[in-house]
């Protein structure tokens, strides 16, 4: 299965509670901190919800 690369770029501060909750369900805490991730259906669901504060990248 594929992966991915995903990094936050911008700060969740300001933002809902659940695309800060998200952004911790995908193990993303501070700006610029970077995980990889297999590309499963929910995984890229959760990309899809706070994509406007990602950059993705296929691995």
């Amino acid at each position: 299965m594929k992966k991915v690369k995903i990094t936050l770029v911008k700060s969740p501060i300001d933002r809902p509670q659940r695309q800060k909750l998200t952004l911790q369900a995908l193990g993303l805490n501070k700006t610029n901190s970077s995980k990889e991730h297999e590309a499963t259906p929910q995984v890229l669901g959760m990309i899809r919800k706070v994509e406007h504060m990602l950059k993705v990248e296929e691995i």
